[in-house]
């Protein structure tokens, strides 16, 4: 009995720690005005963007069926060496573009679900389903604080920690 109630325990608390509501991505998305450049506003902290500045992402469609991604940043500052790094996004069929697997070392990819996206393609915000990772990206390096605002509050409604997000410095030496 007792051992029933530790693995039943263990089990409660592991998915206490999952975020089991579905993440809904944007309706559809038009591929060709998505593409092109955006500004990384703000972001959860990752690993693979530690001490990142200035950070955009830029996406151009192929003729191989998948979406070249181009991330550049600059390193520990503002005027600090340019980082760049390539990879591959792929349509996931069937969901209208709003969910992509993203590739920069094979074999492994990762979840991009843009979860908004203004009408007129000015901003976006891109998710994982585990919540663990966000991005709120522009067209412009900055961003109106109330367009901004607007933004956590329907991000925070899909079920992320907005305590958890810094804001990118785009104050960049050219």
């Amino acid at each position: 009995m007792k051992k029933g109630i530790s693995i039943l325990g263990t089990l409660l608390m592991f998915y206490a720690g999952c975020n089991s509501v579905p993440l809904e991505t944007v309706k559809s998305v038009d591929l060709p005005r998505y593409m092109g450049k955006w500004y990384e506003i703000a972001s959860f902290p990752n690993r693979f963007q530690k001490g990142c500045n200035c950070t955009t992402a830029e996406y151009e469609l192929t003729d191989e069926n998948y979406v070249r991604v181009t991330n550049t940043c600059r390193k520990d500052s503002t005027g600090g060496k340019i980082s760049q790094v390539v990879g591959k996004a792929f349509i996931v069929e069937g969901r209208n573009n709003g969910k992509l697997k993203v590739q920069f070392f094979w074999p492994f990819k990762g979840d991009y679900y843009i979860i908004d996206l203004s009408l007129d393609y000015d901003y976006a915000a891109v998710g994982n389903p585990g919540r663990k990772y966000l991005w709120i990206l522009s067209r412009t390096p900055f961003m109106p604080d109330s367009v901004y605002n607007s933004i956590l509050n329907r991000v925070k409604d899909k079920g992320f920690d907005i305590k958890n997000l810094v804001k990118t410095n785009q104050n960049c030496d050219q």
